[in-house]
């Protein structure tokens, strides 16, 4: 078994915004797969929403992306470059996401060019979908 990078060792990102808490696979430039462990101390849950705390869908999208981001920087091709959102296609919510829940991220990148690709993700809870999103991202210099 290969050790994997932690994801702060792959992405720009730090918290609050590093939506990933560990990476679980990668095959550089193809794929990736990460989770998030929502504690309920996050600080979105206060205000989304009071006495019903529910993990806003644009932040799975966002996690997703994130995992898509470490698949595209693990692979040499991509050094110097940064990630960054072109747009998302077909994004579905499928189940809320509530504190203590463990969200399971995949992506499978797509198309990829010197200046752009793209990718499909998933968030599951177990084995429940609970988002499903095209991802469409520029590579920006760093």
């Amino acid at each position: 078994m290969t050790d994997l990078p932690l994801p702060a060792d792959l992405l720009p990102h730090r918290p609050p915004f590093l939506l990933v808490d560990e990476l679980t696979s990668i095959v550089p430039g193809v794929s990736a797969s990460g989770v998030w462990r929502l504690t309920g101390d996050e600080y979105f849950f206060a205000g989304h929403f009071p006495g019903r705390p529910t993990l806003p869908g644009v932040l799975m999208c966002e996690a997703i992306a994130q995992v898509g981001a470490a698949a595209v920087l693990s692979d040499e091709k991509f050094a110097g470059k940064l990630p960054l959102f072109g747009g998302m296609d077909k994004a579905r919510f499928r189940r809320q996401v509530v504190p203590g829940d463990e969200l399971i991220l995949e992506v499978e990148l797509g198309r990829m060019s010197a200046r752009a690709g793209k990718g499909t993700g998933t968030a599951r809870v177990g084995d429940e979908i609970a988002c499903e999103c095209g991802l469409l991202f520029v590579l920006a210099d760093t």
